[in-house]
Formats: structure tokens, sequence, C-alpha cells
């Protein structure tokens, strides 16, 4: 029997992404919208406060252990920003969140476009969990000038990997998994649910 660990998210991208790595690894992932699980609000100020908001909420409504992520983009030319607020940036969706980072970086030149994707998981045992595990890795890269690629979700398609020499949105799901902020984590979070023997 896989170990059932309810996935505190309703973004289908982020899903799949779960589903293929958890699954491979012996765990039944299942979305919280299966369990009419309502969302909470993320009051955190940094992405492992959001994540463990949201899994602890995943956890209490479910009564099964938790994983949950919080992510976004930092862009360094905008100190940060838009950071945990990447999701809801223009507050209108992938498309807008691109065009509004696109007009905020258009007198920026090409060296001052460094950016990176980060991502912060946590797995909570119950929603009392003292102790949840936490995972966060970050991908480096740069903001194009354009959309590029099909591919992926979010920012994807702005988003340069210097070390392919294409954006994220071009990347097959296979080779984003292997290099991604959030394939990195899922490892380190697979790692330490292993020794924890979770």
């Amino acid at each position: 029997m896989a170990n059932k660990v309810v996935l505190a998210s309703g973004n289908a991208g982020k899903l799949r992404e779960f589903f293929r790595i958890l699954g491979d690894a012996g765990f039944e992932v299942v979305p919280q919208s299966d369990y009419d699980v309502v969302d909470v609000p993320e009051t955190g100020l940094t992405f492992v406060e959001n994540a463990i908001i949201k899994a602890r909420n995943a956890s209490q409504q479910t009564g099964l252990p938790a994983l949950a992520d919080d992510s976004g983009i930092e862009v360094d030319a905008l100190n940060g920003r838009p950071g945990i607020y990447s999701a809801r940036y223009s507050g209108e969706g992938d498309e807008a969140n691109n065009t509004k980072l696109l007009e905020e970086l258009k007198d920026v030149p090409d060296e001052k476009r460094t950016a990176r994707f980060r991502c912060c998981i946590v797995y909570m045992r119950h929603a009392e969990d003292p102790s949840p595990l936490i995972a966060d890795a970050s991908w480096e890269g740069t903001i194009l000038h354009d959309l590029s690629g099909a591919n992926g979700f979010g920012y994807d398609p702005l988003f340069f990997v210097p070390t392919h020499g294409t954006s994220s949105a071009e990347l097959s799901p296979d080779e984003k998994n292997g290099i991604s902020h959030r394939g990195k984590a899922l490892e380190q979070i697979l790692k330490l649910m292993s020794e924890s023997n979770v």
C-alpha cells in the first residue's frame, strides 16, 4: 500500500510535477480538491511560512499527512519581487503576470535581468506536527524580453536557462524536473522523508 499524502495545491502544473516525481517514489498523492479542502489565506511573509500554513490547513481538514509548496520568482532588479506574490502579481493570472513583469523590466539591460525560481516544500506528518520537514531550492536564470516556448506554466516562457540555452517553457517536462527549483526541492524532501521513515 502506497503512503497516501494530500497535496495542498490546486495548481494543475504543480500537481503534474508532484504526481510524476512522488508517484515514482511510491507515494499516492491526492490533491486536496478530492477532499473539498477550503483554502486558507496565505498570510506568511516568506515561502516557508506560506508552505507551512497550506500544509497544516490541508492536514487539519483531511486527517492525512500533507505536502505543500510555496514558490515563485525573485528578480534581482526588482529587489526580489514578485517573490511570494508571484502567482498574484497582477491579480489576473499567468498571462497578465508575464506582461506586468516585462513592463517593469522594459528598461533593464540584459546583464541586470538576473533572477531565480525558488521553491520551498513542507511535509507535515499531521496538523500539529511541531517539526515539519522543510526543503528549499532555487534555480538561477535571467528574464527574457519576450515569451518563448509552450511548455510549463507561470513565468516559464520568460525564464531563460543559461545551462540549456532555452527558456524553461522550451524544456520537456522530464528535462525541467531534472534541473528545476521544484525538482530539486522534491528530491530534498523525498530524501528527508526517507531518512525520517515516512
